[in-house]
C-alpha cells in the first residue's frame, strides 16, 4: 500500500503534526539566534540568469517567455544563493543571513536528498572560516538548549553532545586516522590512486581515489558522541575558498558532520576576481569532461569580486538535514511538508 502523504498525516496523527510544529519552532529560533547577533536577514532570487558551475552538480532549467514581442531566454533555479548574497557583502552589508528554498536536480536517492530543499547561508565580512565554526557551534548548541533545555540531543539512540567545542579533525589527519593513509600519500595525486587501488577501489585519479576513500572508509565515522567539524581541504577541492596562506596545497574550507551525515560547507571566501574566473572556467571544463551541461560563466559575479568584496566568511547549511538529526528521524522526507514522493 502506497505511504500516506505527510499532509495526510499530519491531519490524522497527532504524533506528526507535533513534528512538524518542531520543525517550525527550529526555524523560528535559527532565525531568532541571528536577529540576536545582529545579522541583517536578506531575500534573494531563486530564479537566476546562469547557475553556479560545480561539476557534480545538475540544475533545472526553465524559459522565460516575455510578454508580448520578443526572444525567450534560459533560466535556471539556483542551487545556493551564495552569487548573490557574496553581492550584498560588496554592496557593504557586513552581517548577512537567509533561509530559503534550493533547487538540485536527479537528487532523490536516500534519506538526504530531495531535489527542493531548505538552505541557511550567513556570510561575516571581515571574517574567515574559524569564525564561521564558532558561529555554527553557538547555532546548533543554541537550537538544543531552545528545544530540550540541555546541550545534547539524540540521534538514532547515540547522545550527540555539543556542550563544548566540536571535534576539530584536518582532512589530512581524517585519512590517517581511518583509512592509515598517511599525509605523505595523500598530498601525492600518483600515490593515493595507487593506495586506491591496492585497497581494491577503481580509481583513475586524485578525486576518484579521494572520494571512493572517504566515502568508504571515512564519512560515516564523523561526528559520533560529538559533532566533527572536518576541515582544510586539498586545494584541488577549493571551490570558492581561500588558499591556507601557511600552505598552500590546501584551502580554508571546512564541513561539519554528525553521526556520519554531512551538515554544511562553509570557506573563507575566495575574493579575487582573476583567481575566481580560473576556477570557475577550470569547473566548465570538468563538466565538459564529465559530459555535464554547459553554462557561461556568470561575470556579472566576477564583476561583482573586481568591485571589491571584503575578506569575509561564509557557510551553506541543510535546514532540512539539521532538523532531521534534531528531532531523530530517519529521513528529511519525514520532515518536510511536501517532500518529491507526495508531489
Amino acid at each position: 500500500m502506497a505511504q500516506n502523504p505527510n499532509y495526510s498525516l499530519i491531519r490524522s496523527n497527532p504524533q506528526t503534526r507535533a513534528l512538524f510544529e518542531k520543525r517550525s519552532l527550529i526555524i523560528r529560533k535559527i532565525r531568532e539566534f541571528f536577529w540576536e547577533r545582529n545579522f541583517l536577514e536578506t531575500d534573494t532570487p531563486i530564479l537566476v540568469n546562469l547557475p553556479g558551475m560545480e561539476p557534480y552538480l545538475d540544475v533545472f532549467k526553465t524559459q522565460f517567455e516575455p510578454e508580448g514581442k520578443g526572444d525567450s531566454r534560459d533560466m535556471y533555479l539556483i542551487t545556493s544563493p551564495e552569487y548573490a548574497m557574496k553581492k550584498l557583502l560588496v554592496a557593504g552589508l557586513p552581517k548577512i543571513f537567509q533561509i530559503t528554498k534550493s533547487f538540485r536536480n536527479k537528487e532523490t536517492g536516500g534519506v538526504l536528498h530531495n531535489p527542493e530543499f531548505a538552505i541557511l547561508e550567513w556570510y561575516r565580512a571581515n571574517g574567515n572560516y574559524r569564525e564561521i565554526m564558532t558561529d555554527t557551534e553557538e547555532l546548533i548548541r543554541y537550537l538544543c538548549e531552545g528545544l530540550f533545555q540541555k546541550k545534547e540531543f539524540t540521534y538514532k539512540n547515540k547522545i550527540i553532545d555539543v556542550s563544548g567545542d566540536f571535534e576539530r579533525l584536518s582532512v589530512a589527519e581524517a585519512f590517517e586516522k581511518y583509512a592509515e593513509i598517511s599525509c605523505e600519500v595523500f598530498e601525492s595525486a600518483e600515490a593515493l590512486v595507487r593506495a586506491a587501488q591496492e585497497k581494491g577501489y577503481k580509481a583513475e585519479n586524485y578525486d576518484d581515489a579521494f572520494f571512493l576513500i572517504f566515502l568508504n572508509e571515512i564519512e560515516g565515522k564523523l561526528g559520533t558522541g560529538r559533532p566533527t567539524i572536518l576541515y582544510e581541504y586539498p586545494v584541488s577541492m577549493a571551490a570558492l575558498s581561500k588558499v591556507c596562506p601557511d600552505n598552500p596545497k590546501y584551502a580554508e574550507r571546512f564541513e561539519i558532520y554528525i553521526s556520519g551525515i554531512e551538515l554544511c560547507n562553509a570557506f573563507s571566501e575566495l575574493t579575487d576576481a582573476q583567481e575566481q574566473g580560473r576556477r570557475l572556467r577550470e569547473e566548465r571544463a570538468q563538466r565538459a569532461t564529465m559530459g555535464k551541461p554547459l553554462y557561461d560563466v556568470d561575470q556579472s559575479f566576477l564583476d561583482a569580486l573586481a568591485l571589491g568584496m571584503p575578506q569575509s566568511g561564509g557557510i551553506a547549511l541543510g535546514v532540512d538535514r539539521l532538523i532531521m538529526l534534531l528531532l531523530d528521524q530517519d529521513s528529511i522526507e519525514n520532515i518536510i511538508f511536501f517532500p518529491f514522493r507526495d508531489l
